[in-house]
């Protein structure tokens, strides 16, 4: 598999970087030594002797105008990439890398600084060189970008990042028009504006495939008022391309690159392209996961400048399982005692534990998050009261987003159902009325959103009842069920049809207890979840 072969130039910056690093150098200094090495740029004279090099400045923006003017420092010891190889500033905040003419620089954002953010909130830290600008699609790539410039200088500016912070996760808002751009709106967005939250980040198929689209779902999302990372999905392609090379050239106007990376508080996060496209035009849509060399290479030498202690966070679109050169990137983690990924695509909500079946041999289990998604199950079912189809998930777990909580190398998720109150974590399914003579026989179930092989589930009948330990099932979600035998009976509701339901990766069940009192119960549920939060809820039945 080859995913955008362009730079061959072989990286020894951020080798020697990490050997500094660890000889315990500080940054400044490991970039005087590294300038001293010959890895710094600088002027005219290495202009002349790296032709086929870009270079450029990180600076200190000091009056916020995007350029730099006399007197704004330059920024030794930032990280910039062309999409393969990382180079460090030298003390005077020079950089320079190979370059060829199709190639995105971008800065690797240090903690404590941020880069320029638009007007639809979206950061900009990158400078695409695309001399003849991108191949003719249907949906329009970049232009013409013209003569590399003489320096390409990238503007940060100082800001306080705590140890403690959150970030809100979608998954596939995926909006085929704009009439779901507006669902998109009245679901999730309008709860979230000026959400406590760092930043956001949507983990790919932003749109469904009409990718003129990208500019109004844009303007909706920015509403929330937090910056906004994007991750590509194989649903925001250039599908008439034959290439995967050329598959993300409009991703890459509105976005920039498809991969990067950049820290925010003791978190370093690296956001990855896993789409392989292989192949497209009239009725041909043919897509693996999978990273490439190069991809995997700018892993390798990004991570040199990690240090080891610090929470390691890939997000990507297709989950990390069903990416097929995943025991590459694998070898490249795996020694890290704190890394986990977080994927989108699957329309479900699961926590997984990948090990030697999956191709880990850390000495621990990788936690890899399915996020669940926006769009549910593709803006399917019947509209509620506000006109907006319920989407429940093929798993029985209403569509919404997470809030994910960061402080130090510990992370916390929490799934929000869409214009759900947050507390609301589960659905538990009992019959009405249950005979007490078959109590003991009748099975409750509970659906815990959230819920993994390490959570602990228990459920009691009364107030004072004994707690009972539930055994989880691979069954389907009961409620989804009833939901699908309604669109095949004589009244079908309105909406898309559901898509088939899934074995619930998140279902427990236990019977009542034998021999009740009749009258009104109340059953409670209670969830432990991995990351040691508690949920609670209730549901009312009728013993006779």
């Amino acid at each position: 598999m080859v995913k955008r072969p362009r730079i061959t130039a072989h990286n020894e910056t951020a080798r020697l970087a990490a050997r500094l690093r660890l000889a315990g150098c500080r940054v400044a200094a490991a970039a005087a030594l590294l300038a001293a090495a010959g890895c710094a740029t600088a002027p005219k004279a290495q202009r002349d002797r790296w032709p086929d090099h870009a270079h450029g400045v990180v600076f200190e923006d000091r009056d916020a105008d995007g350029q730099r003017d006399p007197g704004e420092r330059g920024l030794s010891g930032v990280a910039v990439s062309n999409g393969r190889d990382v180079a460090l500033t030298d003390f005077y905040g020079r950089w320079h890398l190979p370059c060829d003419d199709d190639t995105i620089f971008f800065v690797i954002k240090p903690r404590g600084w941020c880069t320029q953010v638009d007007g639809l909130q979206l950061p900009r830290f990158h400078y695409i060189h695309k001399p003849g600008g991108s191949p003719s699609s249907k949906y329009a790539g970049v232009a013409p970008t013209g003569p590399l410039p003489e320096s390409i200088d990238f503007p940060l500016y100082r800001r306080h990042e705590p140890d403690r912070f959150r970030v809100v996760l979608f998954a596939d808002t995926q909006p085929r028009n704009q009439q779901e751009i507006d669902y998109v709106a009245h679901d999730v967005v309008e709860e979230l504006v000026d959400v406590d939250a760092a930043f956001g980040m949507t983990l790919g198929d932003i749109l469904f495939d009409d990718l003129s689209l990208f500019d109004s779902l844009n303007r909706t999302v920015a509403l929330i008022g937090r910056p906004w990372y994007n991750v590509i999905g194989n649903h925001d392609t250039n599908m008439d391309t034959t290439e995967d090379r050329y598959s993300d050239e409009t991703f890459e106007r509105i976005y920039g690159p498809p991969y990067y990376s950049f820290d925010y508080g003791r978190v370093h996060f690296l956001v990855l392209d896993d789409i392989n496209w292989m192949g497209g035009g009239e009725g041909r849509r043919s897509y693996a996961g999978g990273l490439g060399p190069e991809q995997l290479e700018f892993i390798r030498n990004d991570l040199a400048l990690v240090p080891p202690d610090r929470l390691v966070v890939l997000t990507m679109h297709i989950p990390i399982y069903e990416v097929e050169d995943r025991e590459e990137l694998f070898r490249l983690i795996e020694d890290r005692p704190h890394v986990v990924s977080i994927a989108g695509h699957m329309h479900f909500h699961e926590n997984r534990f990948l090990g030697a079946d999956d191709g880990w041999k850390g000495n621990e289990a990788h936690y890899h998050l399915v996020q669940g998604t926006v769009s549910g199950s593709w803006w399917s079912g019947a509209p509620d009261e506000l006109g907006i189809p319920h989407t429940t998930m093929r798993d029985g777990v209403p569509n919404g987003y997470s809030i994910a909580t960061f402080d130090g190398h510990r992370m916390s998720i929490a799934y929000k159902a869409a214009r759900r109150p947050a507390d609301y974590q589960m659905n538990i399914y009992a019959p009405e009325v249950v005979p007490a003579a078959q109590a003991a026989t009748t099975p409750v179930w509970a659906n815990i959103f959230a819920g993994s092989d390490r959570s602990r589930v228990e459920m009691r009948l009364g107030r004072s009842g004994p707690w009972v330990e539930m055994e989880r099932t691979d069954e389907r979600d009961p409620a989804y069920l009833r939901l699908k035998e309604l669109e095949v009976g004589p009244q079908p509701p309105p909406g898309r049809k559901l898509p088939r339901a899934m074995r619930c990766p998140h279902l427990w069940r236990a019977n009542l207890p034998a021999h009740p009192a009749p009258g009104t119960h109340l059953i409670q549920v209670r969830e432990t979840d991995l990351f040691g939060q508690t949920h609670r809820a209730n549901r009312v039945i009728r013993i006779e």
